[in-house]
């Protein structure tokens, strides 16, 4: 009996295994705009979904880094779901307060840019399989404005 339901797991292990499963990639990250709270940065990431079904999308986790330093974080509940066989933008807004921005004058001043990474997990709720996680990291650098 118990070989039995050792081949079972393993059958079924196998076919999850070759199962199709959403793809996903950051595409853009941009400086959207200053407000009295901080200034407003846009991440664009591009979903496929290998369904004929629309998937919802349970939560997002985002984390902007410069220099390895975390300067803003944050969960995104229930962002929507992606279309049947198609490719979905999700926006993923991220608020950095002013005083963060100031601690960053140090790699400001160099080059009059900010070096960042991204990391952001999209995770999915599949029919059958449950959630699944996408991990994303994007690194750049933001060019400021010169007077």
């Amino acid at each position: 009996m118990f070989h039995l339901l050792d081949k079972a797991k393993n059958y079924v292990a196998e076919k999850f295994a070759n199962v199709p499963k959403p793809e996903a990639s950051v595409t853009n990250v941009a400086f959207t705009c200053v407000s009295l709270e901080g200034a407003e940065y846009l991440a664009k990431v591009s979903v496929k979904n290998p369904y004929s079904t629309p998937i919802p999308i349970s939560e997002i986790d985002y984390s902007l880094k410069s220099n390895l330093w975390e300067i803003a974080s944050g969960t995104i509940p229930d962002p929507g779901s992606l279309k049947a066989n198609n490719t979905t933008m999700v926006d993923v807004p991220v608020k950095v307060p002013h005083n963060v921005l100031i601690s960053l004058a140090k790699d400001i001043g160099a080059d009059w840019d900010i070096d960042y990474q991204i990391d952001i997990t999209l995770i999915i709720d599949l029919p059958v399989l449950g959630n699944f996680t996408i991990p994303l990291s994007h690194k750049g650098e933001f060019k400021l404005p010169t007077l």
